[in-house]
């Protein structure tokens, strides 16, 4: 494991680029496997947890092409594993997602509990859900483990929750099912609909995306696809924050302004001077002040990958701001860490926090329990007094690409070292 060693207290200035957005990258890695045709899939973030998805592509039985590049490219002529390695899926949430491609393929899938942030709290019972109606039956064993020998029926089904990753199961699982399926409760997030438009780039008939409910004509056969990645708004929202944390002035390109305008709207509240252009967002030093609150939700609500972000940043706001997290509990107990920098913090349960600010903050050890709290720890780091040792880094760098070198590009003091120094 690495440490990042941050000297903070440098305004941090420049313009940075954004790469693809990792939740759409790894659905739509696991629609490469729906097709024996070839895809291409440009603007690929160059992250831990691609690598991770398409070496489990790999395993299963495709070819890919560009691994560790911004291009990779897709063949998968047959499955020849219905059960990925295990340990690669004990890294990597989105495992999850080669079920229904599996299952469409080879009528059987079967994966280890799915890893990643706060593997325990996620379920993936939605999902489960999804392949059930579809006609897929449990197999004995400690996996998931699912067979459809007939194939897969369409069916209409009405998700429990609108979970992304159970919304995209159950749209893969629909491209090989035989007949229509709609889905009604949804995600409308829009790594969801630019699933859905790769999937209409391949051959399949497909609406709605975008709303909560969803159609799919399944059973047609799949041609090659090539796509362009959209910009990540989540990355680009983590840079404002890192831009506003630390007084400095920064463009961050490469996000749909659709996107990162539920982040915008949030940053203006705590008083970020925000300048919003087509694809394009710059931030200006700023006299922060309290939100009064901010809660999260379903898009297009502000996004949960962003609360521990908005969090660090108010502590630098005057007045006080109750943050609100009712989807995921742990990203907030990951920040009490900050107490120990000097910020004022109340925990008043797993959902809700209270921050008053502003509080000088102190450098100290820290632990990046996961990917998003980690990167606001980072933040966090960037704006105290003296230095910080925030690991393991691979957490961070799981959904950030070169963090190292492009917060040095800022103008950060930072650099990785050996836990064992």
């Amino acid at each position: 494991m690495s440490t990042l060693r941050i000297e903070g207290g440098q305004r941090l200035s420049g313009r940075i680029e954004v790469e693809g957005n990792k939740n759409s990258a790894l659905p739509l890695l696991a629609a490469c496997v729906l097709t024996d045709q070839e895809c291409v899939l440009h603007n690929v973030p160059r992250i831990a947890d691609v690598e991770v998805m398409a070496r489990l592509l790999i395993d299963v039985g495709a070819e890919v092409e560009g691994v560790g590049t911004s291009t990779l490219t897709v063949r998968c002529l047959r499955v020849r594993n219905q059960e990925p390695d295990p340990a690669l899926v004990g890294r990597l949430r989105g495992s999850v997602l080669l079920l229904g491609p599996l299952l469409a393929r080879s009528g059987r899938a079967c994966i280890a509990p799915p890893g990643g942030d706060f593997p325990a709290r996620r379920t993936i019972t939605t999902h489960l859900a999804a392949l059930k109606a579809m006609g897929a039956r449990d197999l004995d064993g400690p996996a998931h483990a699912l067979e459809a020998p007939d194939g897969l029926t369409g069916v209409s089904i009405y998700l429990d929750e609108a979970s992304v990753t159970g919304t995209e199961t159950a749209v893969l699982a629909a491209v090989g099912a035989r007949g229509v399926t709609e889905i009604r409760h949804a995600a409308t997030e829009p790594h969801v609909v630019e699933l859905c438009r790769f999937l209409r780039g391949m051959g399949v008939e497909i609406s709605g995306e975008g709303t909560s409910r969803i159609r799919i004509q399944g059973g047609a056969r799949l041609g090659a696809a090539s796509h362009r990645l959209s910009g990540d708004y989540i990355e680009a929202g983590s840079w404002a924050v890192v831009a506003a944390i630390t007084g400095g002035e920064m463009e961050i390109a490469g996000a749909a302004s659709d996107d990162i305008e539920v982040a915008v709207a949030v940053l203006k509240r705590l008083n970020v001077e925000c300048r919003l252009e087509e694809n394009r967002l710059g931030i200006l030093p700023s006299r922060l002040h309290a939100a009064g609150r901010i809660t999260t939700g379903l898009w297009p609500g502000f996004p949960s990958d962003l609360v521990s972000l908005v969090t660090v940043l108010a502590t630098q706001a005057e007045g006080r701001t109750l943050l609100h997290d009712w989807m995921y509990e742990l990203r907030l107990f990951a920040l009490e860490q900050l107490s120990g920098m000097g910020a004022d913090l109340f925990l008043c349960d797993p959902h809700r926090i209270i921050v008053t600010g502003p509080r000088r903050l102190r450098g100290r050890r820290l632990d990046s329990r996961d990917l998003r709290s980690g990167m606001a720890l980072i933040a966090a780091a960037l704006a105290a007094d003296g230095e910080s040792l925030v690991s393991p880094l691979e957490t961070v760098e799981r959904g950030y690409s070169r963090i190292i070198e492009r917060l040095q590009s800022l103008g950060a003091r930072v650099e990785k070292i050996d836990l064992r120094r």
